[in-house]
């Protein structure tokens, strides 16, 4: 790309320079360079110089009286005149000798006249024939600074520019008490911040701390807050930067900033470097002869250079963020340079209660408001999200001209961020809203009479996005822990996807059942086909694995006869449930109909358990 652009410009000016010799400015003594000529001809279409044609003497006296001249320019040497007419056009006549009436004919007809140097009209043409290829030149520039990510300049100017996205704080004024819900990751960088405070501690007994700590997790778990309270803990320098500031289209580029970052930071040590986004460049580079990315691989290269093992520590410790830690090139994470990996999950329900309670400082609170209850029912929240949860529920209470968040205030928040915002113009009939009522009534009765299935939490016909109605429930916080589902529990999940169809059925009858049971069916047919190809869960299919993509016809057709099977029973143990709560149905989808959303309390407290 350099060379390609440095030739561009050294043919661009060429052309410009012979241009320039075209319109004979013999004065500058210039030896003409033609390297470009073949191209003049198709160029000049776009960049069409002013052409002066010649007019006879007479002609020209006729033109001047018609009032066609508006202006003339008489040389200084006194033989010729240059003659310009209403339409800008200019022609060029040969002036008669002792032709003494000619300025009388002139001035009679109001022609401006002038005396000029023959040089200056040259120069004039000269000059805005570069001036235009100026701006040209100018326009070019401008659309590969775009192309090339708002580069400036070139070579050792550019190199330093990109060089001005680096970060370094002096101190963060983050501590390990700002941080909260990740317990675990803290205890895991404390050494760090022993090492940096008191070296000696480690090396006498000829230990080392890892030169690379790798922050994994998924967005919003806190990586970037972690890294800066280890800077603050310590009180030393943290540098900041994102991996994809090193790459650029310029071949070298990257290699540069990361030693540009690692020589700054080795004279500020000790220090935090802390580099977000490692992944973009730190993927496993290719193993075969293609191409590649080539930058990407220069750049990776230098930063295992820069982190090489046997250099031992200099006090510059790397932390690194990223989603996909297993993308990672295996001799970035090899002992010596990345060799310690935290994950930071997404914080538990004591950590979320905890992070609520850090964002809700700053918050006039209602006395209504239980935080634990919204911690319940926040499962896989990270901590950015619990923020923006603080956050909108804040705006719901300005919207609603409040001065204190009310519990209201946060569970609208909290419906918006999950289920979308509600629709006002709520026009659904008495009769659609009787069924949707009905529907949800079924998938909250189903799961009430299911001991191991999840806690309702709210229903609500209010519809949000494409949902007429929904059902919330608050997951066990074991089994999201642990990641583990049961076969029971599988089963639970089908009957309770089941029991808004059923109670359709039960209350109006077959004929009137609605569409708005088929997300739910898709749920049922997928859970089914998980437990047996997925899980081994069935008896009749066995507990071997199954490749989707291997099924023979006869396999496929005993899976197909397993899921029905799973179905129909499901069915029937949902139907009997509901039947034997047809006075439960009614009552949960009046309480519904009348005030649109129910809480959990308001819920149980209409149920009578048979």
């Amino acid at each position: 790309m350099n060379k390609f652009f440095f030739l561009f410009i050294v043919l661009y000016f060429n052309y410009v320079y012979s241009f320039v010799n075209t319109i004979h400015i013999k004065k500058f003594n210039l030896k003409p360079l033609c390297l470009l000529e073949n191209a003049k001809p198709y160029i000049n279409k776009f960049f069409k110089k002013q052409e002066i044609e010649n007019i006879r003497y007479g002609e020209f006296i006729k033109q001047v009286e018609d009032g066609h001249i508006k202006k003339t320019f008489f040389m200084d040497d006194g033989k010729k005149i240059l003659l310009q007419d209403d339409k800008e056009k200019i022609f060029k006549i040969d002036l008669l000798p002792y032709d003494n009436k000619l300025m009388d004919t002139l001035l009679d007809n109001n022609v401006i006249v002038e005396v000029q140097n023959k040089d200056i009209i040259e120069y004039t043409k000269a000059l805005q024939g570069i001036v235009l290829y100026l701006i040209v030149f100018l326009v070019i520039i401008q659309v590969l600074r775009i192309f090339t990510r708002n580069n400036v300049g070139f070579g050792n100017n550019m190199i330093m520019n990109q060089n001005e996205n680096l970060k370094m704080i002096k101190k963060t004024n983050v501590k390990f008490n700002d941080v909260v819900g990740i317990d675990t990751a803290k205890l895991e960088l404390v050494e760090v911040v022993q090492f940096l405070k008191d070296e000696e501690r480690f090396t006498k007994l000829g230990a080392q701390i890892p030169r690379g700590i790798i922050l994994e997790g998924p967005p919003g778990t806190g990586k970037t807050l972690l890294a800066r309270a280890v800077a603050g803990e310590s009180g030393v320098p943290f540098f900041s930067v994102s991996g994809s500031e090193f790459i650029e289209l310029f071949a070298g580029t990257g290699a540069s900033r990361v030693r540009t970052l690692f020589k700054d930071a080795k004279e500020n040590a000790p220090c935090i470097v802390f580099i977000d986004e490692i992944d973009s460049i730190g993927r496993k580079r290719s193993s075969g002869m293609g191409m590649g990315n080539d930058e990407r691989e220069q750049t990776l290269n230098q930063l295992l250079t820069e982190m090489d093992g046997f250099q031992g520590n200099t006090g510059v410790i790397v932390i690194a963020a990223t989603n996909r830690a297993d993308i990672l090139d295996n001799a970035l994470l090899r002992a010596g340079r990345f060799d310690r990996r935290v994950y930071i999950d997404n914080p538990d329900y004591e950590g979320r209660l905890e992070i609520l309670k850090l964002y809700a400082k700053n918050k006039p609170l209602s006395k209504n408001v239980n935080l634990r209850e919204i911690a319940k029912s926040t499962p896989n929240f990270s901590g950015a999200s619990l923020e923006n949860l603080m956050n909108e529920a804040a705006i719901f209470t300005v919207r609603n001209n409040a001065t204190t968040i009310t519990n209201y205030d946060i569970i609208s928040a909290l419906d918006r961020i999950t289920l979308g915002s509600h629709k006002k113009n709520n026009n659904n009939s008495l009769k659609m809203k009787e069924i949707i009522a009905v529907h949800e009534a079924g998938h909250a009765i189903v799961a009430a009479y299911k001991k191991n299935y999840d806690k309702v939490s709210r229903i609500s016909i209010a519809p949000r996005g494409n949902a007429g109605g929904l059902t919330i429930f608050t997951p066990d916080e074991e089994r999201i822990a642990s990641g583990l589902l049961t076969k029971d529990y599988l089963e639970s999940l089908i009957l309770v996807a089941l029991g808004g169809r059923v109670a359709e059925e039960i209350i109006f009858g077959a004929d009137e059942i609605t569409t708005g049971a088929s997300n739910d069916l898709e749920k049922v047919s997928s859970i089914a086909r998980s437990m047996i190809i997925d899980y081994g869960m069935s008896k009749e299919i066995g507990t071997y694995g199954i490749n989707e993509n291997e099924i023979s016809k006869s396999l496929q057709n005993k899976i197909d006869k397993e899921i029905l099977k799973i179905v129909n029973k499901s069915y029937k143990h949902v139907k009997n449930i509901l039947e034997n709560n047809i006075d439960n149905i009614r009552n949960v989808a009046k309480l519904l109909i009348e005030k649109e959303t129910i809480s959990s309390e308001e819920f149980y407290n209409v149920m009578v358990f048979i």
